[in-house]
């Protein structure tokens, strides 16, 4: 087993950043695998691109120490269907983090969100959840769960016009989420990203859930 940790979902917003960031730190553990390449990644050895159909048997031919998932697609991409949204945010990710599994990964980082439960009636939030909870019986020794409330940065024609109305009105409306509530105030990619590179070094053993607040308290111990 190498000391690899694959990335997928490299270029997107949060793990975009994970890459950026750890290009800058000097981190040559990251593997981003991608369906494009991601211009940030300085040695090409790191930087893997091929179709999602191929990611597993890739990430087993890496034998990697840990996956780090930040896949997520947009409702526009998975061409407004219940079924293209699965294949990518909950098909793709189990199927990855199996592979990643059976060849000796002992420990994955996922992206979900903010009210992710299976029981939800929310359609979006439903799937997360049903994720959430096939990934702690894969077996991995440790699980790090990430639940971001909506997530603030450059997209560029991926955000809805619904959601850059949100992200507008964040700053104020934050302001109102409070109690069990602050779970769902915006959080910045790129501290979202921090939390995964410091999680990625952290020891023990378990499940463990970071809602908004722990994710930036996570992104705090970085050292810079």
């Amino acid at each position: 087993m190498s000391d690899a940790v694959v990335l997928v979902g490299a270029t997107g917003l949060v793990g975009g950043s994970v890459v950026q960031q750890a290009e800058e730190r000097g981190d040559d553990r990251i593997v981003a695998l991608a369906r494009r390449g991601n211009p940030a990644v300085a040695d090409p050895s790191r930087s893997i691109v091929a179709p999602t159909g191929a990611w597993p048997a890739i990430i087993a031919d890496l034998t990697p120490a840990g996956l780090i998932c930040s896949l997520g697609t947009t409702w526009r991409k998975a061409g407004r269907s219940q079924e293209g949204f699965r294949s990518v945010d909950q098909h793709l990710v189990i199927d990855c983090a199996r592979a990643a599994h059976d060849v000796g990964a002992r420990r994955m980082i996922v992206v979900s969100a903010a009210g992710a439960d299976a029981g939800s009636r929310n359609f979006y939030l439903s799937v997360k959840g049903e994720v959430e909870d096939t990934l702690k019986t894969i077996g991995f020794a440790r699980l790090d769960i990430l639940r971001p409330g909506l997530l603030r940065g450059s997209r560029g024609a991926d955000r809805r016009v619904k959601e850059r109305l949100a992200i507008a009105v964040a700053p104020v409306f934050d302001r109102l989420l409070r109690g069990r509530m602050r779970a769902m105030r915006s959080i910045p990619g790129e501290t979202v990203a921090r939390a995964i590179l410091a999680l990625s070094r952290e020891a023990g053993e378990g499940v463990f859930i970071h809602d908004n607040d722990a994710i930036h308290a996570r992104a705090d111990t970085l050292a810079d």
